[in-house]
């Protein structure tokens, strides 16, 4: 037979509720001591009647359980009222960076050129000189990059030179050249040489040919 579900309110009857009473805190008490045995827990349970009669049962001594739910209690206490403290904080300083964003958004709108009936005629000044300075620190910027534009295409150019150049120098060969003409100015020094050296020999030579002087008609002389 399937046992229907009871709903769960305070029972008028004053016989049935204590009758309730006793079996529940007896089923409860039970359980309590199962647990503890069972799995080891320490378990206190206090039960105060409808007359105000004390029903208890504690795993060990009832007194320490108490002392260490209240240091727990105090600790979980201490824990929230730091939670509390940290969400404060944390709303307050949402506070400051939404006024500190108000106050950012009214300037920018500011130099935009909106809003700008309450502003006196010193902050339209000082408006005024923040943005000729932001306009020269924009055309600096400006004149860089366009200076660095120019130094790129420039280097690309004689990258693309440099490369066109080693292209024919690859095709043909520059260092051979080089080497014969090394190879006929050396042939030539050489030439140069040896004709000094037959010149100079030529003059020797003739330094040891015998010179007389003959005053007459020309006289063929045989050697």
């Amino acid at each position: 037979m399937v046992r229907g579900k009871i709903e769960v309110k305070r029972i008028e009857n004053a016989t049935s509720r204590q009758v309730t009473f006793s079996k529940r805190r007896n089923g409860l008490l039970k359980k309590a001591f199962e647990l503890s045995v069972l799995c080891d827990a320490e378990v206190a349970v206090i039960i105060f009647s409808p007359k105000g009669r004390l029903y208890e049962f504690s795993s060990s001594d009832i007194q320490k359980t108490i002392k260490k739910y209240h240091k727990h209690a105090k600790g979980a206490l201490t824990n929230t009222t730091e939670v509390e403290q940290y969400m404060q904080q944390l709303k307050d300083e949402s506070a400051d960076m939404a006024k500190k964003i108000e106050t950012l958004e009214a300037s920018q709108r500011r130099l935009l050129g909106h809003d700008l009936d309450p502003c006196s005629s010193e902050e339209v000044n000082q408006m005024s000189s923040q943005l000729e300075r932001s306009l020269r620190i924009v055309r600096e910027r400006k004149d860089q990059l366009f200076t660095e534009q120019i130094l790129k295409a420039k280097e690309r150019l004689l990258l693309e030179e440099n490369a066109k150049l080693h292209t024919e120098c690859g095709a043909r060969p520059c260092q051979k050249p080089l080497v014969q003409e090394k190879g006929v100015g050396a042939a030539s020094y050489n030439w140069m040489d040896s004709s000094q050296s037959s010149s100079s020999q030529t003059i020797n030579n003739s330094d040891q040919v015998e010179t007389r002087l003959f005053i007459g008609p020309p006289v063929m002389r045989c050697e």
